[in-house]
C-alpha cells in the first residue's frame, strides 16, 4: 500500500499485552521498525498513565493517551487533561455504595478507591498492577481523570448510564468481566486522537491504531487504518476496518505487515 503512514496508536491491555502480562518479541520488533520509519507511536489506554512507565520503557515509547481519553502525553510533554465532572463522580460514589459497586477512581498522580479492603479491588489493583493506591476523600473529587466499576452486576449498569453522555465499557479480560470503565461520549481514545492528530498536523488517512476492547471503539474509527485485535470483544469488530490475529499470535506485528509497514 502506498500511504504515507505517520502515527500508530496501541492499546495495551488485549493488544499489547498477553493475558500472561508479557509482550511478545514479534510486538517489540513491529514498534522498533515503526519507530525506525519515523513513525510517532503512543499507547493509548484506559489504565492511569503513572502506572505504565515500564511499558513504555520496555517499548522506548514516551507518548500515551491515558484514562480512556481524558489525558495525553507527546515525548514527555502534557498535550491536554480533562477530568470528570465532580458532579457525576459524587452521584457514582452514591450509587455504588447503595449497590455493593467498589470504584476506582484515577487522578494524574494516584489511584483512590473507595473501598480499599474490597475483595475485588485488592485483585483488580493485583491485576492491572496498581500500586499508588489510597482511600477516596472528597476533596479529590475535582481531579478524577477516570473511574472503574467493579463489582457490577449487568442489571445494575443502567444505573450508571442514566446521566447524559455517558456510558460504560465491559473490561476485555477473563476474571473481571465484573469491571466496566466509565466512558464519557465526549472525552474518550476517539477525541483524544483526534486532538493529537490536529496538533502533530498528520492527516486521518496516515494513522493507523489497534485495539481489542469496546473503550477501543472511537479510536478505531478517527484513524485511516483500525485493527480489531483476533482476541477483540466481539461487538468490536464492526466499528474496525480490519481484523488481525490475537494478541498471542503477532496481531500488531501482522496487522503492520498487511499494510506493508513490514517487509520481512
Amino acid at each position: 500500500m502506498s500511504t504515507n503512514y505517520k502515527i500508530l496508536f496501541l492499546d495495551i491491555d488485549g493488544t499489547i499485552l498477553t493475558p500472561e502480562d508479557t509482550i511478545q518479541d514479534s510486538t517489540k520488533i513491529a514498534v522498533q521498525l515503526m519507530k525506525e520509519k519515523g513513525l510517532e507511536v503512543f499507547l493509548a489506554t484506559g489504565r492511569p498513565l503513572h502506572e505504565i512507565s515500564n511499558i513504555g520503557e520496555t517499548l522506548a515509547i514516551q507518548s500515551f493517551i491515558g484514562y480512556n481519553g481524558a489525558y495525553a502525553i507527546h515525548n514527555g510533554k502534557d498535550v491536554f487533561r480533562q477530568p470528570m465532572s465532580p458532579d457525576l463522580v459524587t452521584k457514582y460514589l452514591e450509587i455504588a455504595n447503595e449497590k455493593g459497586n467498589e470504584l476506582i477512581l484515577y487522578t494524574n498522580t494516584h489511584n483512590l478507591l473507595s473501598h480499599p479492603e474490597g475483595e475485588m479491588t485488592k485483585q483488580f489493583s493485583a491485576k492491572f498492577h496498581l500500586k499508588k493506591n489510597r482511600a477516596f476523600t472528597t476533596d479529590e473529587k475535582e481531579n478524577i481523570l477516570g473511574i472503574t466499576v467493579v463489582n457490577l452486576k449487568e442489571e445494575d449498569i443502567a444505573l450508571y448510564e442514566a446521566f447524559p453522555n455517558v456510558h460504560l465499557s465491559q473490561v476485555n479480560i477473563d476474571g473481571f468481566r465484573h469491571s466496566y470503565d466509565v466512558i464519557s461520549d465526549k472525552v474518550n481514545k476517539g477525541f483524544a486522537v483526534s486532538l493529537i492528530l490536529k496538533k502533530l498536523d498528520i492527516e486521518k488517512a496516515s494513522s493507523i491504531a489497534f485495539g481489542d476492547g469496546l473503550n477501543d471503539k472511537e479510536m478505531l474509527q478517527v484513524v485511516g487504518e483500525g485493527f480489531a485485535m483476533g482476541n477483540a470483544h466481539e461487538m468490536l469488530f464492526s466499528y474496525a476496518k480490519h481484523k488481525t490475529t490475537s494478541v498471542t499470535d503477532s496481531g500488531i506485528y501482522n496487522g503492520l505487515k498487511w499494510l506493508g509497514l513490514i517487509t520481512e
